[in-house]
């Protein structure tokens, strides 16, 4: 089952783009006419990026690497859905912005870009998708300048555990066997008539923190955060403007960690 991950996600993610683009979740008009997508966490992690180059790995169909150009970083988007990067293109052109975006399965990136990077980001929803970090590390690490650093916002090991109720641990906190799942609908258009079969893996922040480390990075922030800036689960109320918990869970679990590592000189 492994084996063939990747064409099994490809699909799921090619299906789901069409949907997210015209999704309330993703607000594409008010996009398009100037509002960022990114959130206050990663851009206080990100800082300043005005001239920075920026790698952004796993970004979909380029929202957020299109805000951070707005910014006036000089970014290259990858992913490897083709529906996804088709579509990042054609706005980035609409916008009359100069991103730059690369369709391929990251793991491939070093066949298709031979540059070095001031920033790697990827947030939310990214690693899951990868069965060996180790090899997703050296990847970071590799497009790193020396110096360079590396953003990584996701959602927390914790919640990939539970079931989609949020009733029980159906998942170990630790990778063991690949997670199979059927889909109807998506997160961003839980009604869309399209039905996916994925395969995706939970890593524990030990696993994270360890092959990002032994690739040659140091780790120089870490957070923890008791809400997502997302409503893309199920059973989420919003107790402050832009922060959604899990009505069961409450403030008592994580839902994102970050990360910020520089590639030592």
């Amino acid at each position: 089952m492994e084996e063939n991950y990747l064409e099994l996600n490809k699909d799921a993610w090619n299906k789901k783009t069409s949907y997210h683009i015209e999704s309330d979740f993703y607000k594409m008009d008010a996009f398009v006419e100037g509002e960022s997508s990114l959130n206050s966490i990663e851009l206080d992690l990100l800082g300043d990026i005005k001239d920075k180059t920026i790698l952004h790995l796993q970004c979909h169909f380029g929202q957020d690497s299109l805000s951070l150009s707005r910014k006036g970083a000089v970014v290259t988007g990858v992913d490897f859905s083709e529906n996804a990067i088709e579509k990042a293109r054609e706005v980035n052109e609409n916008l009359g912005l100069d991103a730059q975006f690369i369709c391929c399965d990251i793991y491939n990136l070093p066949k298709h870009l031979n540059k070095q990077f001031d920033i790697v980001y990827t947030s939310y929803g990214t690693i899951g998708w990868l069965p060996d970090l180790d090899k997703w590390a050296n990847v970071v690490s590799q497009f790193l300048k020396p110096g360079g650093t590396f953003v990584i916002v996701d959602f927390h090991p914790v919640v990939w555990m539970f079931d989609n109720d949020f009733t029980y641990f159906q998942y170990s906190y630790f990778k063991r066997e690949p997670i199979v799942e059927i889909e109807s609908g998506t997160y961003a258009d839980v009604n869309a008539p399209i039905e996916t079969k994925t395969i995706s893996w939970n890593h524990s922040l030990g696993e994270i923190l360890g092959n990002l480390i032994n690739s040659g990075l140091e780790i120089i922030d870490f957070k923890e955060y008791d809400y997502s800036p997302y409503n893309c689960f199920k059973n989420m109320y919003e107790p402050e403007a832009g922060k959604f918990r899990i009505k069961s869970q409450e403030d008592k679990i994580p839902m994102v960690y970050s990360v910020v590592a520089r590639l030592k000189n």
